[in-house]
Formats: structure tokens, C-alpha cells, sequence
């Protein structure tokens, strides 16, 4: 029977295949003649979504072998691994518009397009779905806090900009460093709140991250075996990102496409992908709490965790980041915190409110696809 299942197995669609851009990707940047930077930033792209999705699973197959506290802090800290090490390569190339894009984007791309797949794939099998609202209620007014530091750089921008003398790039750097530390200090209220008090809460979600995300990760891995795939892939996906940051450039101009669009969109969904097969498959078991855990803490965790440690690292590069987005971006992202709150408010779901969040994405993807360039 093993036998007779496993090219059943080998042949079911899997984000694995994409593993054959890896090897195209390496040829592309270092063969003679066959440079091609458009083609390496859709290779590279295509490449990073597996190896996420590796990352993920060895990320929580550590955790389930570690026990149930460290465990959670290691899936709390290392789930958004790839979309921190692309946005650190984005920083060290000085893309400062790329990286404040990509972290509106995966805030964004998560509410919207992974909870609205989600919640429209488990809708069309199952009526009317039911989760923790109290648990999605926590997490929907942090992200609502989340999206308020990002409104305040702006307002203070266009307030002290008004007023001579007003506004300097040392003050607002201050500002967003001060934010920065208040987030992380609320991220660790927030593992605290999940993790040791109130855990009784999240179990669902805990259940899931315990769970392996890919179709490959039914077998349990050894604490050895987890943690050579977690250093193999952290480094393929750090050189595929250094790939894809050096092509955007040239990708961009030939697409016809901006750097904020590239990163809000682009960028965001290939950091994401592996994330979003892994709701959508919870929400088609009927695992709702599971499938708004995935969608809505790693929105959480792009906010509070990986957008302060990604100021705090700038200072080790030329170029330091702040926390001043444009109107944009600060409108797309407290609209989307908005609208899962909502959803998340009356603990149900069904296929219209997925399709609703869906659409928000599209009309927002097609704003910033016609938003003029900054600079």
C-alpha cells in the first residue's frame, strides 16, 4: 500500500516543484550569456516560495519537538523568517522603499488575500464557519494599535513639516526608533498574553503551528534533521533574496511596474506563499481558528516583531529606516485592519465575506499599481 501511495504522493500538486527554479536561478546569475535580470527576479521569486515553505516546516517541527512554551516562541519568532531575511537584503541594497512596501504588503496580503482565500475556500464546503472570537478580537486590536505607530510618523511628518524649524530627519528618526522599541514591547506583552496567561485561548492556534504546514511534513523529524533543513534553506533563501533584491531594478523598468508596487505586492505574496496554502488548507478542514491564526498573527508578527528589528538592524547599514509610509500605504493598511476586525467581531464566517476581502485586495493592488513612482 506504502508503496502504491507514494507516486500518487510525488505526483499531487506540491509548492515543492517550484524547487526546479533553484538550479535555473543559479544559472541565470552566474553562466556567461545567460544574464537575463527580469528573468532571474521571476525565477528568484518562484524559488524563495518553497524554501519558505521548508523554513516554516522545520521552524514548527523544532517547536513540536521542543515542547509546548519554547516551542510557541520559536514559531513566534522565526514564522516571518523569509520575509525578514528578503526585506534584509532589500535594506543592505538601500531599496528603503521596497522594504517599507514589503512590510505594508505582507500586513496587508495576509488580512486580505490570505484570510479572504481562506475564508471563501472553507465558505464554498462549509456554509456557515465558527472560531474563538475573543482570541481573533485580541489580535485584531493589536493590529489596529500596529497600524495606529504607523499612522503617527505621517501625521507628525505633515504637522512639524507645517511649522518651521518643525520637522528634521534626526526627529523623525527618533520618533520611529521610540515606536519601534513601544511595538517590540507589545509584541512580547502579546507572546506573554498567548503563550503563559491566557493560552487557554489561542490552543487552536497553538494546535497549528504544532501542526506541519506542508503536505512533506507528515513524518516527524528528528531535532537534527529540522534543524540542518532550517540552516540550509535560511541560507537558499538569504542568496535567492540577494538574487531577487539585485534584479529589481531591471525588473521593475522592463514590467513597467514601481518599487512600491513591487514590494506591497511582488514581494509580500512570494514571502507569503507558503502561509497562504497552509490557511486555506485549515479553513477546507473547518479549522477556522487554525486558518485566522496563520492569516492574522502573521500580520501581528510583521508589525510588532519583524518591523521594529528591521529599524533597529538599519543602523548597521548606510541607509536607516524610519517609520514613515506614505498616505497610501498607511490608508490600505489601517483599512484592512479595519475590515478583519470587523469580520473577526461576531466569531463566523462565510463564503461573501471572503470573496468582499478579496475584492478590498484587488482594488487595492490596482491603486498601487497606477500610483506614480515617489521620486
Amino acid at each position: 500500500m506504502a508503496s502504491a501511495d507514494a507516486p500518487r504522493s510525488f505526483l499531487r500538486p506540491s509548492l515543492d516543484w517550484l524547487l526546479v527554479f533553484i538550479p535555473v536561478a543559479f544559472a541565470l546569475r552566474y553562466v556567461p550569456g545567460w544574464e537575463n535580470q527580469t528573468a532571474l527576479f521571476i525565477v528568484s521569486a518562484l524559488a524563495i516560495i518553497p524554501i519558505a515553505g521548508w523554513m516554516g516546516n522545520a521552524t514548527e517541527q523544532l517547536a513540536h519537538r521542543l515542547g509546548e512554551g519554547v516551542g510557541g516562541l520559536l514559531n513566534a519568532s522565526f514564522g516571518n523568517a523569509a520575509e525578514l531575511i528578503i526585506a534584509l537584503m532589500a535594506l543592505r541594497a538601500g531599496l528603503i522603499d521596497v522594504v517599507k512596501a514589503s512590510i505594508t504588503g505582507s500586513i496587508i496580503g495576509n488580512l486580505l488575500l490570505v484570510l479572504g482565500v481562506s475564508i471563501f475556500a472553507g465558505g464554498m464546503r462549509h456554509p456557515q464557519q465558527r472560531f474563538n472570537k475573543t482570541a481573533a478580537r485580541v489580535s485584531c486590536t493589536a493590529l489596529i494599535l500596529s497600524a495606529a505607530a504607523l499612522v503617527i510618523p505621517t501625521v507628525f511628518h505633515v504637522t512639524a513639516a507645517s511649522r518651521p524649524g518643525g520637522w528634521t530627519p534626526a526627529a523623525e528618526q527618533s520618533l520611529s526608533l521610540a515606536i519601534a522599541c513601544v511595538l517590540l514591547a507589545t509584541y512580547g506583552a502579546i507572546l506573554v498574553f498567548s503563550l503563559v496567561t491566557h493560552k487557554n485561548l489561542f490552543a487552536g492556534a497553538v494546535d497549528a503551528d504544532a501542526a506541519p504546514t506542508a503536505e512533506h511534513a507528515e513524518e516527524v523529524w528528528s531535532v537534527g534533521r529540522a534543524v540542518i533543513v532550517l540552516v540550509v534553506a535560511t541560507g537558499l533563501v538569504a542568496w535567492m533574496s540577494e538574487f531577487l533584491v539585485g534584479a529589481v531594478e531591471a525588473a521593475r523598468h522592463s514590467l513597467g511596474v514601481t518599487e512600491t508596487f513591487v514590494g506591497v505586492i511582488i514581494v509580500a505574496v512570494v514571502g507569503n506563499a507558503a502561509e497562504h496554502s497552509t490557511a486555506v488548507t485549515m479553513a477546507l478542514k473547518n479549522k477556522m481558528d487554525l486558518a485566522l491564526g496563520i492569516a492574522i498573527g502573521s500580520s501581528l508578527q510583521i508589525a510588532l516583531f519583524v518591523t521594529p528589528v528591521l529599524v533597529f538592524c538599519s543602523y548597521l547599514f548606510a541607509q536607516r529606516l524610519n517609520l514613515e509610509f506614505s498616505v497610501p500605504e498607511v490608508a490600505a493598511v489601517v483599512i484592512a485592519a479595519f475590515v478583519a476586525d470587523q469580520i473577526a467581531g461576531d466569531g463566523e464566517s462565510n463564503w461573501l465575506e471572503g470573496a468582499q476581502l478579496l475584492a478590498l485586495y484587488c482594488i487595492i493592488a490596482v491603486l498601487f499599481f497606477y500610483l506614480p513612482a515617489a521620486h
